[in-house]
């Protein structure tokens, strides 16, 4: 599989498409995994959140593949914002991934109504433990605009990536713009809705033209849009037809079209990182 590598803003790269693990039930996770990596996938994305990690660990380990092959990704949980508790699951992390580093650690969550709304203790963490090489490259998660621009004021050092939900019908422009403007790259999460686009008219056209799935017509969006994707399945077989999408490109009308689709606020599938709160 020839993915196109992004760099990041700290000059280190990073998978435009990988394989996400979320909901991926804990039993099944290696499995899983070890088929993504038979597949030719070479970015995971997890989270201590998933309570997966393990099976990822395993999975790699089994795959008989160098470490320095797998960009790999976890996030923090909403129960480890301090920063004592957030060194102290980077090293459960690490010991159940079974590596010395994650390529990327990330706040999952900004929780601005938890903590006294105090955010940026939690990112000075993840920057020790980039400085201590435990991970290469640091990032947030689900931030909003006025998240990243805190950051900005308060700390001196960059995220490398906002994850957050944008797929067509949820656009998320003002986020897109302010990670942009941050200068730092955007990882979509939800990327074709939960399956959605399926069932799209417009998407549907193209795809029908193009002789291609709903899901690889708005991945093949993503991808032109800059973004870093990460589609999960744990169906081989749609691993493949998520990975076909580098041999085709859409015209600027069809990226207009999907764009279109965009139904603001009213397009959300998940929650409001304003208000999200669960630890």
């Amino acid at each position: 599989m020839d993915v196109p590598a992004l760099t990041l803003n700290d000059d280190h790269t990073i998978p435009q498409l990988g394989f996400g693990v979320f909901q991926v039930p804990p039993e099944e996770t290696a499995g899983v995994v070890r088929q993504a990596l038979e597949v030719g996938y070479r970015h995971i994305d997890t989270a201590q959140m998933y309570g997966n990690e393990e099976g990822v660990g395993q999975a790699l380990r089994e795959s008989g593949l160098e470490r320095s092959e797998i960009f790999l990704t976890s996030k923090l949980n909403n129960s480890n914002h301090l920063p004592d508790d957030a060194h102290r699951s980077m090293a459960e992390t690490l010991e159940k991934l079974g590596t010395d580093h994650v390529d990327l650690f990330l706040i999952h969550w900004p929780l601005p109504t938890r903590y006294d709304g105090d955010f940026v203790s939690t990112w000075q963490a993840l920057v020790e433990m980039r400085e201590q090489g435990l991970a290469r490259s640091v990032g947030v998660s689900n931030f909003e605009p006025e998240h990243l621009e805190r950051l900005g004021r308060e700390s001196d050092l960059v995220p490398a990536v906002n994850q957050v939900e944008v797929h067509p019908f949820f656009g998320n422009s003002p986020v897109r713009q302010a990670t942009a403007a941050a200068g730092a790259l955007l990882e979509a999460w939800s990327p074709i809705a939960k399956g959605q686009v399926a069932e799209d008219p417009t998407i549907g056209d193209i795809a029908q033209r193009l002789g291609r799935t709903p899901a690889q017509v708005t991945l093949r969006w993503h991808l032109q849009l800059g973004h870093v994707v990460f589609p999960k399945s744990t169906h081989v077989e749609r691993m493949r037809e998520n990975a076909q999408v580098f041999d085709f490109t859409l015209t600027d009308r069809d990226m207009e079209r999907i764009s279109e689709l965009d139904r603001g606020a009213g397009g959300r599938l998940g929650p409001d990182p304003a208000t999200f709160d669960r630890v």
